[in-house]
């Protein structure tokens, strides 16, 4: 039997995959969501977020709302790359998301589809879902 990644394309590296890892957490981090410039550097020009509240943003609207986000802080589990085709990578993980001193963590499921453009890996898709419960 194929493995997971041969029954959608091209397999990655793990240095690949742990790279598009970083970028994700690059993504997550309040110091570089502080940074429209740090972000825009990491979509796509067509970059497209379905976000858990079910609206659809484009890129330019994620960069302008950036700063009036707090600071957040994120954690990656169970984090999975797989080639889609050549250049395109789906990424799918569970981000973890403290809410302060006695509050519990809230979680969503990810996914994201990266694009290597001109060399650089691009996020070219974003949905976030809320897990049960929260």
């Amino acid at each position: 039997m194929k493995n997971r990644a041969d029954q959608w394309g091209t397999s990655l590296s793990p240095d690949q995959a742990q790279h598009l890892r970083e970028l994700e957490e690059q993504l997550l981090h309040p110091g570089t969501r502080s940074s429209p410039e740090a972000v825009a550097e990491l979509l796509a020009e067509d970059f497209v977020e379905i976000g858990s509240s079910g609206i659809v943003f484009d890129r330019a609207q994620i960069l302008e709302s950036l700063d009036r986000e707090p600071p957040i802080r994120r954690t990656i589990s169970d984090f999975k790359a797989i080639a889609l085709s050549e250049g395109v990578v789906l990424v799918t993980y569970l981000a973890t998301r403290d809410r302060g001193p006695g509050k519990p963590a809230a979680s969503s499921l990810r996914s994201s589809i990266w694009k290597s453009i001109d060399g650089q890996w691009k996020m070219a898709f974003h949905q976030g879902t809320l897990t049960k419960g929260e």
